[in-house]
C-alpha cells in the first residue's frame, strides 16, 4: 500500500493519546535507525523558521534532516533533505523500509503523526545532524523518544490550551519536561516560563543555557545585516539569533550566518505578491509579533482559524493594523465557526466579510493557520 493511501486511512486528531504507542514502535526500530546528533526543537512560536535556519547552517558541517509540521501544501515539505523538500520516490522507498520494520499491528495503530515522525526518521540515514520539531507538545509529544544531543526551546506561550494545560505554568512543565542532557532556550516573553524551567532542570539535572549566552557582536551584526537584507521583521532576527546561539553549542566556533541569505521561509512572513503577506502563525503571540512588524501599516486581514485557537485574542492583536477581517473558508472539521469570528471582529470595532478575491488597490495579511495559508494559495493561485 502507497503512503497516500496508507496516511489517509489515519485520523488526524485524537481525543485522547496511548502514551505508550510511541515509545514502544521506536524501539522496534532504533536499531535500524542510521543519522547523527538530534537537535530537539520545543516551544510554542518560532519553531519551524530557528529549525530552518539552524538546519541550514548546520550543512555547512554535513548532511542535515529537517522534520517540521504542519506543512502547508504538500506532505513533502515536512521532510527536508540538504536544502529540498523529499521527493515522492523517496518518500515511497521510506515508507516500504518502515513498514517492513514495524509489526503490522504496531503500523496499523499509530497516529498519523506518530507514523510520519518514523517516517521521516526513517529517510534521515545518512544524516549527520537531525532538526527534529516537536509537534504540538514536549514531553509526551511524538518527537520526543528520540535521544537528544540538544534540546532548542524557543519562546513559550498559551497554546493548545486543551492538551497542554490551562496555564502558562503547565504548559511550560509539559514542553520542558522533554529536555536531556543539555538545552539552549531563547529569550522568553514571560518570567514565568523561565522559573519552570530553573525548576525542571533542577528536576532532572539538565543544564538550561540562555541563548543569549552564546551571542556575540558579530553574530548580531551578521544577523542584522542577513534580515535587513532580505526584509524580514525583528522577530525572524530574534530566530535567527537563536538558531546561531544552539550551533555554537553543538558546533562551536562561527554560525555561518551567510547561508541564510537565499533561504526562503515558506509561510513566515512570506510576501508572495507585491500586494500579500502571508504568515502560519495562529496564535497572540504570533499575532502581536506580526502586528509590530506592521508598524501601523493597515492591512485588509484574510482570516480563519481552528476553534480552539483564541481567536479573539488574536483579532485583539491585529486591530491596529487591520483595515477589515475578510473570512477564508475552511475545508476542516475543526474549523472555528463563522459566527464566533464575526462576534470577536464586531466586539472591537472591525469590519467583516467574505473573502472574493485579491484586489491590486489592497494590500492583505492572509493568517490564521497553516490551513489558512493552504486555502488562500489555492483560492488564489498564489505559490509559496
Amino acid at each position: 500500500m502507497g503512503l497516500q493511501t496508507f496516511l489517509a486511512r489515519k485520523p488526524l486528531y485524537y481525543d485522547t493519546i496511548d502514551l505508550t504507542r510511541m515509545p514502544g514502535a521506536y524501539r522496534e526500530v532504533a536499531d535500524r535507525l542510521r543519522f547523527g546528533d538530534v537537535v530537539h526543537i520545543i516551544g510554542t512560536n518560532g519553531k519551524g523558521t530557528t529549525g530552518r535556519m539552524l538546519a541550514e547552517m548546520l550543512r555547512e558541517k554535513g548532511h542535515v534532516g529537517h522534520y517540521s509540521s504542519p506543512h502547508i501544501l504538500k506532505f513533502n515539505e515536512r521532510i527536508w533533505l540538504d536544502g529540498r523538500d523529499i521527493t515522492d520516490d523517496e518518500l515511497e522507498c521510506a515508507h516500504e523500509k518502515l513498514i517492513g520494520w514495524l509489526k503490522p499491528e504496531t503500523a496499523e495503530a499509530l497516529s498519523y503523526f506518530e507514523y510520519t515522525t518514523l517516517l521521516a526518521l526513517t529517510a534521515f540515514e545518512g544524516c549527520d545532524y537531525v532538526v527534529l520539531e516537536a509537534g504540538l507538545g514536549g514531553e509526551f509529544d511524538a518527537t520526543a523518544v528520540v535521544p537528544k544531543a540538544l534540546t532548542l526551546v524557543t519562546p513559550i506561550g498559551m497554546d493548545h490550551t486543551a492538551f497542554l494545560g490551562d496555564s502558562l505554568e503547565a504548559i511550560a512543565q509539559t514542553k520542558l519536561r522533554s529536555i536531556q542532557n543539555r538545552a539552549v532556550m531563547a529569550p522568553q516573553r514571560e518570567p514565568a516560563v523561565e522559573a519552570v524551567a530553573r525548576q525542571v532542570a533542577e528536576e532532572k539535572g539538565v543544564r538550561i543555557e540562555p541563548a543569549e549566552r552564546y551571542f556575540t557582536p558579530r553574530m548580531e551584526r551578521e544577523a542584522y545585516e542577513v534580515v535587513d537584507a532580505k526584509g524580514w521583521p525583528s522577530f525572524l532576527e530574534e530566530n535567527l539569533l537563536t538558531a546561531c546561539a544552539a550551533y555554537r553549542a553543538l558546533c562551536g566556533g562561527v554560525a555561518p550566518v551567510e547561508r541564510l541569505r537565499d533561504l526562503v521561509l515558506k509561510g513566515r512572513f512570506q510576501k508572495v505578491a507585491p500586494n500579500v503577506i502571508v504568515d502560519v502563525g495562529h496564535n497572540e503571540a504570533a499575532a502581536e509579533a506580526v502586528a509590530g512588524a506592521f508598524r501601523g501599516e493597515k492591512r485588509v486581514l484574510v482570516y480563519n482559524a481552528l476553534d480552539d485557537k483564541a481567536i479573539e485574542r488574536v483579532l485583539e492583536m491585529l486591530a491596529p493594523v487591520c483595515e477589515r477581517v475578510e473570512i477564508i473558508a475552511l475545508e476542516n472539521e475543526r474549523a472555528a465557526p463563522r459566527e464566533r469570528i464575526e462576534a470577536a471582529a464586531r466586539t472591537i470595532g472591525l469590519a467583516i466579510e467574505d473573502f472574493a478575491g485579491i484586489e491590486e488597490d489592497e494590500t492583505y495579511l492572509v493568517f490564521g493557520s497553516f490551513y489558512t495559508v493552504e486555502a488562500f494559495c489555492e483560492k488564489t493561485g498564489v505559490t509559496l
